[in-house]
């Protein structure tokens, strides 16, 4: 589910993509794979479901603030790191609610007035990529937009006025106010980006030359199109300390997010930059994928899901699951090697899951030391899966919201 990753998918992905306008049989088959691309896609193009997925959304989002506070274990997320995970929590429930603004009036202005959602039905049930770079774009000038429109006092004053005059919706000024809404949205609030770069905190000293920090991002995987929260704990055995050294931190800034694609192993990333930071030293790298989300209306999935959603669909709101995977990489040793003509430097040996699924030629394909595969779902899909105990659902834990909003956990 949420952290597992379709080589096959990422490389048809990329060759739709970048499919080239040319009069032969391979660019054709190239076309025809750039349409299956946009298939992957759905846009919402009537108000009323815009407004559904968005209470969807909401709902699901102020469960995980639930969820957060009860996955607390070593292979799920440290009490340590809950914060953590609540803020970019709540910065994703700010990006729906701007989303929610933009979109409100889909449909009913124009035919072309505002824009359709888009969101991958396919792989993730989230909004597309695309959409948090438009967001980025639109904060860019939001300072412009909003001189431009008029306040919101004076846009309700105009739509009494408008609905006594010509006894019509003020849709013309609906839509303004929803527009105003969104930058305000954009202006002032946390918010989940496309990227969110790296921020970091002291936890403490090994040593008098020797500084531990908890360094923490997140990105909105491009392929997959959902939240990717990443946390990092490492010791800074550097002259400066990292926070202070305008040297190295924004170094280790641009690292990390260049090299934070979901395709990537986590023992890639962290190996990457041990190699890089002579000085730094990563003990330990968490990786949360947060979806992707099933729902019977907005989204197509096989296998056994799909037909627990489309029982469950029968009673309203009742019909989604959201995948939430916990990939976790531990530092087990340290190794000296060769640095230079005379030293040398510490390196980490990192400790790789012995159960973990190996390539053709011995290698590790996961490439994290344990993994933690988690579905939130409510009461009624749950019983649905309980009945029909499919294969592979057994190591999954399962978070159970009852229609108290009681958040349960089974293994």
């Amino acid at each position: 589910m949420g952290g597992t990753h379709d080589d096959a998918r990422t490389v048809s992905i990329k060759t739709r993509v970048g499919a080239a306008e040319t009069p032969n049989p391979a660019a054709a088959q190239s076309r025809g794979r750039a349409l299956d691309l946009t298939l992957d896609h759905k846009k919402l193009e009537e108000a009323h479901e815009t407004r559904r997925y968005f209470a969807k959304f909401e709902k699901i989002i102020s469960h995980l603030q639930g969820v957060a506070e009860s996955v607390v274990s070593e292979n799920t997320a440290l009490a340590t790191e809950i914060p953590i995970l609540r803020e970019y929590l709540e910065a994703l429930a700010g990006t729906f609610t701007a989303l929610s603004y933009k979109y409100l009036l889909t449909g009913r202005v124009s035919d072309r007035l505002p824009a359709c959602l888009s969101i991958d039905r396919q792989e993730s049930g989230f909004p597309i990529y695309q959409e948090l770079l438009q967001m980025a774009s639109d904060a860019m000038q939001v300072e412009n937009h909003l001189r431009s429109l008029p306040t919101m006092r004076d846009l309700k004053l105009g739509m009494i006025n408008h609905i006594l005059r010509e006894q019509s919706a003020p849709l013309d000024l609906q839509f303004a106010a929803s527009q105003r809404e969104y930058y305000e949205e954009l202006s002032g609030k946390p918010l989940f980006w496309a990227r969110n770069d790296p921020r970091l905190a002291w936890t403490g000293n090994v040593d008098q030359s020797r500084r531990k920090y908890r360094l923490h991002w997140a990105m909105y995987d491009s392929q997959q199109n959902i939240p990717v929260i990443y946390i990092m704990d490492l010791e800074d055995s550097g002259k400066r300390p990292l926070a202070k050294d305008e040297r190295r931190w924004p170094r280790v800034q641009s690292h990390l997010t260049a090299q934070s694609a979901a395709a990537l192993k986590l023992v890639t990333i962290a190996q990457g930059f041990d190699r890089d930071f002579d000085d730094l030293h990563p003990k330990r790298l968490r990786r949360f994928f947060i979806g992707p989300m099933y729902s019977h209306t907005f989204t197509q999935q096989s296998g056994p899901l799909r037909q627990v959603l489309s029982e469950a669909s029968s009673q309203p709101g009742e019909d989604w699951a959201l995948a939430w995977t916990t990939e976790t990489l531990e530092s087990g040793s340290t190794k000296k090697e060769p640095s230079g003509f005379f030293g040398s430097v510490e390196m980490q040996v990192f400790k790789l899951d012995p159960f973990a699924v190996t390539g053709e030629n011995g290698e590790d394909i996961a490439g994290h030391t344990h993994q933690q595969r988690s579905l939130i779902l409510p009461q009624r899909p749950y019983q649905i899966l309980e009945e029909l105990n499919p294969p592979g659902f057994s190591k999954i834990r399962r978070y159970v919201v009852s229609p108290s909003g009681k958040i349960l956990s089974y293994k």
